[in-house]
Parts: structure tokens; C-alpha cells; sequence
């Protein structure tokens, strides 16, 4: 029997290449997101919901259990990013982003609890650098990100030893979303990766096959881990004064 995998935020750069990837693996996956998603190779189907609306995660639940009748791995990678000054944050921005960053992630896992259980299953959080290390503008996003690390520390403790819980934290990914924030502008782009000491910004999926792992047999005593695929920006000082 295959098995299943659910992985929302599935029409975006890295959830469409983390479940690609799951798919080619031999895994029947089900994708989740509110835009249309692009088929993908393999096995599984799609559902077109927000999960920023409770309800929608019993309506998934429903399908899954009935379409596969099991689950073996989550993939919590949809979420949404807010870039204002701190002067023009509303209550409204706070509400949809936590809502959609870090309640629906806890719903989902909630919800699919017995499931994962009776499977000895695991749950893939996906967070973000701005967890760790931020800039301005963020504040909203890496506040989510920080609670999103926070939980998966958190459930790793509770739900062991039956469910693993563990989080992958990128960096700069190269996906429609960061492509919207910098307007086309490749040059920027650049520059970005630059920064890193690999010299360039992660691909979709790099960051897929770190997930991959994780949900995976061979990834069996990890729970709580906190892996960092960043290209090594999450270590590097960016004070502009060089010893000489």
C-alpha cells in the first residue's frame, strides 16, 4: 500500500516541487491550496479550499479519509507574507497571517491526529529563516514563523513517540512568491544570493527533497529537529566592518 501524504500550499514554488517530489517517491499525495493546482507527476489528487477558514480543514479530512482511508505525512507549507512598516500593520494582518501560518497548521495536525498515529506518521512544518533572522518589514511573517518553530518543538515532546514533528527552516527560495516581492527585478534577485555562502538562493526543490527526508523511514529518529536549508546565510554576520 502507498503512502499518503497531504501537503498544502501545493500550487506555490516549494509546495508544488515537495509534492513532485513525494509523488515520484512512490507516495500518493494530496494537494492542497485556494489557487488552481498545476497536475503534478504521479499519483494523488487536488483540492481547491482556504485553509485560513477553519472549516475547510473538516472538509479535507472528510476527502482524505475517504479517497485514501490513512496518512502517513503532513506537510505544513502554505502561508501567506505580509511585508509593512510597523506603522501600517493592522489587527486584520495579524489576524489572516497567524490564521493562515500557524492556526491551520495546529488544526491540521489536530484534526489528522488519529490518522497519523494509527500510521506512526510525521509532520513536516515548513517555517521560514525570518523565524531566526529577520529584517524590517517582517514582523507579522517572522512572528508566525518563530510560533510556527515553536510548535513543532512543542508537538514533537507531546506526540512522541507515535508522530514526529520536525520543521525545515529556507532561506531565499526561488518561487513565485520572492519573484512578486522583488517585481521582476533579477538583478536584485541576484544580489540576494550573493549574500549566501553558496553563493545563490535556494530552488524549490532543494527545499522538497529536505522534506522528503524528513517525512521518510530513513529520517526514523529525528522529532523536534530544526533543519536549516539556507545556503549558510543563517550563520553569517553581515556587519559591514572587515578586519584587515
Amino acid at each position: 500500500m502507498n503512502r499518503v501524504a497531504v501537503v498544502t500550499g501545493a500550487a506555490g514554488g516549494i509546495g508544488h516541487a515537495t509534492a513532485r517530489a513525494f509523488s515520484e517517491a512512490g507516495w500518493r499525495v494530496v494537494g492542497v491550496d485556494r489557487q488552481p493546482i498545476n497536475e503534478y507527476t504521479g499519483l494523488g489528487h487536488t483540492v481547491q479550499v482556504d485553509i485560513a477558514d477553519p472549516q475547510s480543514i473538516e472538509a479535507i479530512h472528510e476527502h482524505v479519509m475517504a479517497r485514501e482511508g490513512r496518512l502517513d505525512a503532513l506537510v505544513n507549507n502554505a502561508a501567506v507574507q505580509n511585508v509593512k512598516p510597523i506603522e501600517q500593520i493592522s489587527q486584520q494582518d495579524w489576524a489572516v497571517t497567524l490564521q493562515t501560518n500557524l492556526l491551520a497548521p495546529f488544526l491540521f495536525i489536530q484534526r489528522f491526529l488519529p490518522a497519523l498515529r494509527e500510521s506512526r506518521g510525521s509532520v513536516v512544518n515548513v517555517a521560514s529563516i525570518h523565524a531566526r533572522a529577520t529584517k524590517p518589514g517582517f514582523a507579522v511573517y517572522a512572528t508566525s514563523k518563530g510560533a510556527l518553530v515553536a510548535l513543532t518543538q512543542a508537538l514533537a515532546v507531546e506526540l512522541g513517540p507515535l508522530v514526529r514533528v520536525n520543521a525545515v527552516i529556507p532561506a531565499a527560495t526561488d518561487t513565485p512568491m520572492l519573484r512578486a516581492g522583488f517585481l521582476g527585478d533579477l538583478e536584485r534577485m541576484r544580489r540576494l544570493g550573493d549574500y549566501h555562502p553558496l553563493g545563490r538562493i535556494a530552488q524549490p526543490e532543494e527545499v522538497a527533497a529536505v522534506i522528503l527526508f524528513l517525512a521518510s523511514p530513513q529520517a526514523s529518529f529525528m522529532t523536534g529537529a530544526l533543519v536549516h536549508v539556507d545556503g549558510g546565510i543563517g550563520v553569517r554576520l553581515h556587519d559591514p566592518v572587515v578586519a584587515r
